[in-house]
C-alpha cells in the first residue's frame, strides 16, 4: 500500500431487536455518527456502515456482519470499527473465532474500537496487540478446531465475494 493511500474502513454496529421500532433513526444516527469519525481522516476513507438489528447473537444469522466480512474477503474493506467489542460477538469463543478469520483475509483486517477498559487498534498495534490478539484466538481454537472450521465455513458460505 502506498503511504497516500488511505486505509478502506467501515463501521460496524449491533443493536437488539428493539431498535427495530425505530431502525430509520437508528440507521440515520450510526452513518452519520462514522461519517463525522471520518470525514476529515488522513489515514482512514469510510467505505461504508453495516448496521445488524436482531436478536441473533450468532455471527452467521447477522446478515449486515456476513456481509461486511464478504467485503472485507473482496478487498473492499480493509479495516473495521467498532464502538465496542460487544458489537463484534456474543462471546469470548465467537470474538476469538471472528479475530481469527480476520486474520487469514488479505494478509489481515484491521480492528479498532472505542472500549475504555480495552481499545483494540489493530492499526496502530501498540505493544503488538494484533500478534496478541491472533495468539489468543489460536490458544482457543486450537481446544477444539473442529468447532472454528464450523464457524467459518457458516460464516464465509455466504460471502458475495469468495473466490
Amino acid at each position: 500500500m502506498e503511504m497516500s493511500e488511505k486505509i478502506r474502513v467501515a463501521g460496524y454496529v449491533k443493536l437488539a431487536k428493539l431498535w427495530e421500532k425505530r431502525r430509520e433513526q437508528a440507521v440515520a444516527y450510526h452513518n452519520s455518527y462514522y461519517e463525522s469519525k471520518f470525514a476529515r481522516s488522513t489515514k482512514f476513507q469510510l467505505v461504508g456502515v453495516y448496521i445488524d438489528i436482531t436478536g441473533n447473537k450468532q455471527t452467521a444469522k447477522r446478515p449486515e456482519m456476513v456481509r461486511l466480512l464478504g467485503d472485507c474477503s473482496s478487498g473492499k474493506v480493509q479495516c473495521i470499527a467498532t464502538q465496542t467489542k460487544a458489537y463484534l460477538a456474543a462471546n469470548m469463543g465467537d470474538f476469538c473465532y471472528l479475530v481469527k478469520l480476520l486474520s487469514e483475509i488479505n494478509g489481515g483486517i484491521d480492528l479498532i474500537t472505542e472500549d475504555t477498559d480495552y481499545q483494540i487498534d489493530t492499526v496502530t498495534d501498540f505493544d503488538g496487540q494484533k500478534k496478541a490478539l491472533v495468539g489468543m484466538a489460536d490458544e482457543y481454537i486450537r481446544l477444539n478446531p473442529d468447532d472454528y472450521r464450523l464457524w467459518k465455513t457458516a460464516v464465509t458460505e455466504n460471502f458475495h465475494g469468495k473466490g
